[in-house]
């Protein structure tokens, strides 16, 4: 399985009724690995799935395994209430063709590290597959520390993979430390990516790579390959789009550019609402402006980490 390299947490498109768009969906898989992405992840927080059904998880994983076969990675994420729907999740997903799972604690129970740990190795158990533990202790209230992912890692042989959010870029060397290279480590936080990189990351579970999948390509493998001047440059225009994965509407905030470059709508189900009124016309400024300053693609890097 590969971990490494860019691979965006995909966003849910919708019809007008709200129904999944699986056209569009597949459609932006393909336009993705097309843009040197590695693979992509589904029905994580930024697709939406707390709102999505069981049934529409595997469809959408059915469709997303149909286009991406072969030319990348589909990763599965793993959220529930509970542990015993966690693991069928994990299950259907193997069973559709999923190549690898990203593992997150149970939504609303924040429970401590022995409950925790029960439950994240319950679906690692599940099937064969990978598995990435999703640490984001700001969006989920549990906090999997440096040493638990040590010991995590040591019993459970399939656990091959981190995708760190906690915003402290010191934990990716924490954990490169306690584990050395026995698990990749992903970035998942848009605006600390550079950092991430320069201390031990090797791949970068995306926001807006969903727009953006060229620009973020080149300041990935920029960053990785050590060219630190244009990576740099590529930071700072970037930047005011990174960070609107941070903020809690990061949804409606990454639909509104995919929106602005052409690929995909703003459509979102509730209880989240479609931005209005001047937090609306401000946030469209901020990307026109952006895409008025777009720079030239990194041609000498852009494909060098796809399969």
């Amino acid at each position: 399985m590969n971990w490494k390299g860019v691979m965006p947490a995909i966003t849910t498109c919708f019809s007008e009724d709200l129904h999944v768009d699986h056209d569009f969906v597949g459609a932006h898989c393909r336009w993705l690995l097309d843009n040197g992405c590695t693979g992509i992840v589904a029905l994580g927080s930024l697709g939406e799935g707390a709102t999505l059904s069981f049934d529409e998880k595997l469809e959408i994983l059915r469709t997303c395994v149909g286009v991406v076969h072969g030319r990348g990675t589909v990763v599965a994420s793993i959220s529930a209430l509970t542990t015993a729907e966690a693991v069928d999740l994990a299950k259907a997903a193997a069973d559709i063709g999923c190549d690898g799972l990203m593992v997150l604690p149970p939504y609303v129970y924040k429970g401590d590290w022995r409950e925790m740990k029960t439950h994240v190795a319950a679906v690692f158990a599940a099937t064969p597959l990978s598995c990435m533990l999703y640490n984001n202790p700001i969006a989920y209230g549990t906090d999997f520390l440096p040493e638990q992912i040590r010991e995590l890692a040591g019993e459970c042989a399939n656990f091959e993979a981190v995708k760190e959010s906690s915003t402290d870029a010191r934990r990716v060397s924490a954990i490169r430390v306690l584990v050395d290279r026995r698990l990749e480590i992903s970035v998942g936080v848009d605006d600390a990516v550079l950092e991430a990189l320069g201390v031990g990351a090797t791949g970068w579970i995306a926001g807006l790579a969903n727009a953006l999948p060229r620009e973020s390509v080149d300041l990935f493998n920029c960053g990785a390959n050590g060219d630190s001047d244009k990576a740099f440059e590529l930071y700072r225009w970037f930047l005011p789009l990174l960070r609107m994965d941070t903020v809690p509407n990061f949804v409606q905030l990454i639909k509104l550019v995919q929106a602005e470059v052409g690929m995909g709508n703003t459509r979102v189900r509730p209880p989240r609402l479609e931005l209005v009124g001047e937090e609306l016309a401000q946030t469209k400024k901020t990307i026109r402006d952006a895409l008025r300053s777009r720079p030239q693609p990194v041609t000498s890097y852009a494909l060098s980490t796809r399969k």
